[in-house]
C-alpha cells in the first residue's frame, strides 16, 4: 500500500444542481449591479451572455433578464455612472436608498443592521475589510445570498431553511418596496431593468421557499 497516507479523509460534497447554480449567478450579477455602476466590460459581458430559451421564455425571470441583456448592449458606461450616482448616491441624499434599515424604520433606527450582523456571525460570515457599505446594503445581502446558495472555497452551500431564514428576515420585507422606487424614479433608465429582474428573481425565491 506504499504511495498512500496510513488514514485518508476525503469530504464529498454534493454537486450544485443547475437550478441553484443559476440563481447564485443572478445573485452575483444583481449584487454587482447594486455595488456600484457597471463598467464597460461587465456591460459587454451582460450583453454577451446567453438569453434564456428553451421553454423560458415566457417567466418572468428569463423576460426581465433578455431585457438587461439588451440593454447591456446599447448602454454607456459613462451614462451608467451618471445614472447610479444620481439614483443611488446623490448630493446630500440619494432619490433611492439601498439599505434595509431605510425601509425597515425611515432611516431612525439602526436595528435591520444589528441584526444582519449578528444573523451573519451565525453563519460564520462578516464584510470584508476592502469592502465600503453596510451589510444591510442591497448588493451586501443579495451577495450574501449568492454565497448561501453557491458557498465560497472551503465552505458548502448553506441548508436551504438557512437560506430561506436569511431571505426571510433581510430580503423579503423591503426589496419590492426598493425595487418600485427605482421604478417610479424619472431618473432610472438602465436600472429599470436591473429592478425588474430583481423582482423576479425574489419572487421566484418566495415560491420556491414557500416549498420548503
Amino acid at each position: 500500500m506504499s504511495g498512500f497516507p496510513d488514514a485518508l479523509t476525503v469530504t464529498l460534497q454534493p454537486a450544485l444542481l443547475p437550478e441553484d447554480r443559476a440563481r447564485g449567478e443572478f445573485y452575483a450579477v444583481l449584487a454587482r449591479l447594486y455595488a456600484a455602476a457597471p463598467d464597460a466590460a461587465l456591460l459587454g459581458l451582460i450583453a454577451a451572455a446567453p438569453p434564456l430559451e428553451n421553454g423560458a421564455a415566457e417567466t418572468s425571470l428569463a423576460r426581465n433578464w433578455n431585457r438587461l441583456r439588451e440593454a447591456s448592449s446599447v448602454m454607456e458606461a459613462d451614462a451608467a455612472d451618471g445614472e447610479y450616482t444620481a439614483l443611488f448616491i446623490g448630493v446630500g441624499r440619494s432619490e433611492v436608498d439601498l439599505h434595509a434599515s431605510h425601509w425597515a424604520s425611515a432611516g431612525k433606527s439602526e436595528k435591520p443592521l444589528v441584526n444582519v450582523r449578528a444573523d451573519l456571525a451565525r453563519l460564520g460570515l462578516a464584510r470584508m475589510s476592502r469592502v465600503n457599505v453596510y451589510e444591510d446594503h442591497l448588493s451586501a445581502l443579495l451577495e450574501t445570498m449568492r454565497i448561501l446558495a453557491l458557498g465560497v472555497e472551503g465552505r458548502a452551500p448553506a441548508s436551504v431553511a438557512a437560506q430561506r431564514a436569511f431571505f426571510d428576515a433581510h430580503l423579503d420585507p423591503w426589496i419590492d418596496a426598493c425595487c418600485i422606487a427605482i421604478l417610479r424614479s424619472a431618473i432610472a433608465n438602465y436600472y429599470r431593468c436591473v429592478a425588474e429582474l430583481t423582482q423576479s428573481l425574489a419572487a421566484i425565491e418566495r415560491d420556491a421557499f414557500a416549498l420548503f
